[in-house]
């Protein structure tokens, strides 16, 4: 009954997340809001809605350890399965404003949120500062976007829109989409929770494995979708901003809704936040080489998200093994990869100095 509750719960949730991308974005665009604010708002906002429901159906039901484990296994699925697999389908474009502004926002905010849980527990006033994070960070979106979207031509608009239709109508998506994420999140949580006592896993493990696989449904979806419709900017504004709402909103309402807090364990302090802040900062180098994501990039991206599910079953399982394979991740593979984006980095550099004089 528990694995029914989980698979019902995903399925709920996938297709709440759908219908409110659906509507949402319509309205977004039918109000004057450019394509790719609509991709970094809207669209990732909304496919990140499935985390936000189950952020607060857990804390109201204090069961805050699945609130932190479904945030940090998210961000690292969003950047190393989701970019990494779209990547491998389509090299991905990253526009020069991405990689000035919300990519080094959504590394400060991975540090900011680190630096939070250093104290054990994410408190009321550390989620207020996070959600008023992203509430200032949406309006300079939609401010800049006003300013860009009287310039575009409505055939332009490549959110795949289509006919216009009754504003009800897309309304009614939207409320459709949010009673299906609200019925979907108590389904799964109850669900998850009841899986993680049966078999005597915690429920950070089952959050960062099985839920956040269900919850980044959307994500994975809205950029395959993206990616092969040619839309790959919209692609990889969908991550960066779903990564920047999981952290600011999701946690951050949490923090305020929970009664004593989110409490940080400490197998997520050791190992969950910090590969989330390095998945983070890696894509600083790799997006800034080129201004795209190679397919070789993308496959790194994949061996690196098949070690961190690795690393979650050795933990799960208390294996002897685990020390090996931390071993040979930090002193053998990592090298290795800091030595190919070095590489990748310096030939940028190159590609941009001025060309010396022929004599």
């Amino acid at each position: 009954m528990s694995i029914l509750h989980v698979c019902l719960g995903l399925a709920l949730l996938v297709a709440g997340a759908q219908f409110l991308v659906r509507g949402a974005s319509r309205l977004a665009v039918a109000a004057g809001i450019s394509p790719l604010v609509v991709g970094l708002t809207v669209v990732a906002f909304g496919t990140s809605t499935p985390e936000l429901a189950v952020s607060l159906r857990s804390c109201l039901a204090n069961e805050t350890g699945i609130v932190l484990g479904n945030v940090v296994g998210a961000n690292v699925y969003n950047v190393l399965l989701i970019l990494g697999l779209s990547a491998v389908l389509r090299p991905l474009a990253v526009s020069p404003e991405m990689i000035r502004l919300d990519v080094p926002l959504m590394i400060g905010v991975s540090g900011l949120f680190w630096l939070m849980a250093t104290g054990g527990r994410l408190t009321r006033l550390d989620g207020v500062v996070l959600v008023a994070g992203i509430v200032l960070y949406t309006v300079f979106l939609i401010r800049q976007s006003r300013k860009d979207v009287a310039s575009r031509d409505p055939a332009e608009r490549r959110l795949g829109v289509g006919p216009d239709r009754p504003r009800w109508v897309h309304v009614a998506y939207v409320i459709a989409g949010l009673g299906l994420l609200t019925a979907g999140s108590t389904v799964l949580v109850q669900g998850a929770v009841a899986a993680a006592r049966a078999l005597g896993v915690s429920e950070l493990m089952i959050a960062m494995t099985v839920v956040t696989a269900g919850t980044t449904a959307p994500e994975l979806t809205a950029s395959l979708v993206a990616t092969l419709r040619g839309e790959r900017d919209i692609a990889v504004g969908n991550v960066v901003g779903s990564n920047i709402f999981n952290i600011l909103a999701v946690l951050g309402t949490g923090a305020i809704v929970a009664p004593h807090g989110i409490v940080v364990e400490p197998e997520a302090l050791a190992f969950g936040i910090p590969v989330l802040t390095l998945a983070a900062v890696a894509c600083l180098p790799v997006f800034f080489a080129g201004h795209s994501i190679a397919r070789w990039e993308g496959t790194l991206f994949l061996f690196y998200f098949l070690s961190y599910v690795t690393r979650l079953v050795l933990e799960a399982k208390q294996s002897a093994l685990r020390p090996w394979f931390d071993t040979g991740v930090l002193f053998y593979i990592a090298p290795v990869t800091l030595l190919a984006i070095g590489v990748s980095v310096y030939r940028e550099f190159r590609h941009r100095s001025p060309a010396a004089p022929v004599s």
